[in-house]
């Protein structure tokens, strides 16, 4: 895509990049999956090193980052809170000015987005928010991939989020939704929308791209959507609420029966993962012939490479 460079760039938020940025690294995403599956092999990272820094556990981002990095000839090194004084004896900007003159570049998952902000601030290298309680825009990317794969373009295409309204995929889902043209629905109970403000932010970038944001609370909303998408009903960190949570969120479960109500049997499921089957989806959808879950997460890693190489 012509007059696009993303060298030395930081992956923060879904917000911070144009919509031909974004769509420049799913071009790339999809060139290096074909190429994957080709068995071509690069060594580009070749004397690059990645600093992998997670306060949350993870399977899917750490195995993205690690085996993208790895694969290309980089060096990736774990690092979690037992291993540096992230945030403890020693502060988080600090940290990020030694890891900085040691590392290409670092990416960071945990809780707040002030620490990924102080990462790129004081590191002077490239940092990537593998998720944060506000943004998860690598898994964003991936599904939006996964959308592409299943539908050839994403302008126009129906996304159905079903559940949390507020937690971190939603809104980062809400971002790119409205970047890149899509129309996207939350549906879900009016205690778990997304804030007001986000809402119109969405609205008002995605009158530019042709996208319509939606919240509601009607199952009805799901009506002509070609992809439903959930997540956990409980996130990491709000396990005391679970009973609440479950109790509000049970109406919502991405069942055969709200499949169906979409009218489109093309339709597919989305999970970002991991999934607690039985409560916000259940077996036979996630384990059934529309699940593109897997497709989804394997994309995680084609995103992440696209994002390395277009950035490093």
């Amino acid at each position: 895509m012509k007059g696009v460079n993303l060298k030395g760039r930081s992956l923060l938020s879904i917000e911070d990049w144009s919509s031909d940025e974004i769509r420049f690294v799913l071009m790339l995403a999809h060139t290096l999956k074909s190429e994957a599956r080709k068995g071509v092999k690069n060594q580009r990272f070749a004397g690059k090193t990645l600093a992998l820094l997670f306060e949350k556990r993870s399977t899917r981002t750490r195995c993205a980052f690690e085996t993208a990095f790895g694969e290309e000839g980089g060096h990736p090194v774990f690092l979690s809170t037992q291993d540096i004084q992230l945030g403890g004896k020693e502060s988080i900007e600090d940290t990020a000015r030694v890891l900085g003159r040691m590392f290409s570049a670092i990416q960071f998952r945990g809780f707040k987005q002030s620490t990924v902000e102080a990462l790129v601030q004081y590191s002077g290298v490239p940092v990537y928010n593998g998720l944060t309680d506000d943004s998860h825009p690598t898994q964003a990317l991936a599904d939006i991939m996964t959308l592409e794969e299943n539908f050839g373009s994403d302008s126009g295409v129906k996304l159905a989020f079903v559940g949390d309204g507020r937690n971190n995929v939603a809104r980062s889902l809400a971002m790119i939704s409205a970047k890149l043209g899509v129309e996207f629905v939350v549906v879900g109970p009016k205690e778990l929308q997304p804030d007001e403000a986000f809402v119109q932010k969405c609205r008002t970038i995605g009158r530019e791209n042709g996208a319509t944001i939606t919240c509601t609370s009607d199952l009805s909303g799901v009506e002509n959507a070609a992809a439903l998408y959930t997540d956990v009903w409980v996130s990491m960190g709000e396990e005391r609420e679970r009973e609440a949570r479950v109790k509000l969120l049970a109406p919502y479960q991405v069942n055969a029966a709200l499949m169906e109500k979409t009218g489109r049997k093309d339709c597919i499921f989305l999970h970002c993962l991991p999934a607690v089957k039985g409560e916000e989806v259940t077996y036979d959808v996630i384990d059934g012939s529309q699940s593109r879950a897997w497709d989804e997460a394997e994309n995680r890693k084609h995103t992440i490479k696209a994002l390395l190489l277009a950035t490093l």
